[in-house]
C-alpha cells in the first residue's frame, strides 16, 4: 500500500487554518474536498510532475483545481501560519536543534528595507538618437 501523503495528524494541524469555502451564488459543481486537494498539491510538489499530469485516479481533482487551491491558500496566508504552528509544536517538544538553525532575508524581512530611487523623468530634448529616428520614420510611413 502506498504511503499516505496527508496523515490524520498533519490534517488536524492544517484543517483549522484553511479559509471557508467561498459562496457560489450561481451554483456550479461541488468543490473538491480540501484534504483531497492538499493530497494532490503535495503529490505534485514532491514528484515534480506538471500540474496537468496529476493522475485523475488519485481522486484529488484536476491539476488545475489543486493549483488554484494552492494559490487560494497562499493568498489567505495558510502556509505562513502552518509554518509557525509546526515550529511551535517542534519547539514545545524540544525537537529544534538551534545550533543548526539559520536565518536569512527569505524568512525575515529587513527592517526598513531599501529605499526605492525616484523615477527618472524623460526629457524630450535628451532622447536617444535611435528613438528620434524611430519617431521620424514612423511619421513618414504613416503618410
Amino acid at each position: 500500500m502506498a504511503k499516505e501523503l496527508v496523515t490524520d495528524e498533519l490534517w488536524e494541524a492544517i484543517e483549522p487554518l484553511l479559509p471557508e469555502e467561498p459562496p457560489k451564488p450561481n451554483g456550479g459543481r461541488p468543490r473538491v474536498d480540501d484534504r483531497a486537494a492538499l493530497t494532490g498539491i503535495i503529490f505534485v510538489l514532491k514528484s515534480g510532475i506538471p500540474w496537468e499530469m496529476l493522475p485523475q485516479e488519485m481522486g484529488c481533482g484536476s491539476g488545475m483545481t489543486c493549483w488554484r487551491r494552492l494559490k487560494e491558500w497562499n493568498e489567505a496566508g495558510v502556509w505562513g501560519r502552518l509554518h509557525r504552528k509546526l515550529l511551535d509544536r517542534l519547539g514545545k517538544a524540544n525537537e529544534i536543534d538551534w545550533e543548526r538553525a539559520s536565518l536569512d532575508s527569505s524568512s525575515v524581512a529587513a527592517p526598513g528595507g531599501a529605499k526605492r530611487p525616484e523615477r527618472i523623468r524623460r526629457i524630450k530634448e535628451n532622447r536617444a538618437r535611435s528613438d528620434m529616428l524611430w519617431s521620424t520614420e514612423g511619421a513618414s510611413r504613416s503618410r
